[in-house]
């Protein structure tokens, strides 16, 4: 699996990149993945595509705090770098969602059983002992703490997070609806249009969510603001849903938790 990152200048992050995109193993869980969630579970994509947005956003907003001068865990607590945190949350975005190979229920705890040992592998060789466990611990940590529920310590998890939950656009919502249904969770799941992450106005991170029409507000409450909400990154966070340009009515709503 190759897709484009923008690693700029940090080669730890380059590398693990370059195993990334050479990993069989890894290439071939994306694709059990998707065969339990799409083809068995009727569910939307968990596979490669997924993992792209997911990676892509969660270092974009990682780095929108970091410019703002807000520091990730491994900076503060273990006197790592940036650039560290960075691997922490793109190589956590590409596991996250591996237990599906397992079950849909407590995937989250199924990445971490198949993660570690895979985060391991793949960081062998690029951070010595006892960095290179600390830095997989720190992995695990953002990858259960994807799921909204579970307790978010770091800025680095919540950045995967958050970064999940903005796979939304045009029927990827992250929430469950049954195929072929007319219901709120499918029209609302259509209705997202497009997803951006700037600089805030008023804090470090924007997150524009636009919208076709106003059933995309049912995404951002139920999916986006709920994992904002038990997030690390909530104070450093606005959302702002809107309709698009060519709408005839401009909805806004911004979203300061």
């Amino acid at each position: 699996m190759n897709f484009p990152l923008p690693a700029r200048h940090n080669k730890k992050l380059q590398q693990l990149m370059s195993r990334i995109s050479e990993d069989i193993e890894l290439a071939e869980l994306y694709r059990c993945v998707n065969i339990n969630a799409v083809d068995r579970a009727g569910m939307n994509d968990h596979g490669p595509v997924h993992v792209q947005i997911v990676a892509n956003a969660a270092l974009r907003i990682l780095r929108l705090l970091m410019e703002a001068g807000i520091e990730p865990g491994l900076v503060t607590e273990y006197d790592l770098t940036r650039e560290d945190a960075e691997v922490v949350v793109v190589l956590a975005a590409c596991l996250h969602d591996i237990g599906m190979v397992v079950n849909r229920d407590d995937h989250e705890r199924y990445s971490i059983v198949l993660g570690y040992p895979k985060a391991r592998r793949l960081l062998e060789g690029i951070y010595p002992e006892p960095t290179l466990t600390t830095v997989c611990a720190e992995t695990m940590h953002a990858i259960i703490a994807h799921q909204w529920d579970e307790q978010c310590l770091t800025l680095e998890a919540g950045a995967v997070r958050v970064g999940d939950a903005l796979d939304m656009t045009q029927g990827r919502s992250r929430i469950p609806f049954e195929a072929g249904q007319v219901n709120i969770h499918s029209v609302s799941a259509m209705a997202i249009t497009e997803v951006k992450i700037t600089r805030g106005e008023e804090r470090p991170v924007r997150i524009v969510v636009e919208m076709s029409n106003a059933a995309g507000i049912f995404q951002v409450d139920e999916l986006l603001r709920r994992k904002l909400n038990h997030s690390t990154l909530a104070p450093h966070v606005e959302v702002v849903a809107e309709m698009e340009e060519d709408s005839e009515e401009r909805l806004v709503k911004v979203y300061k938790l």
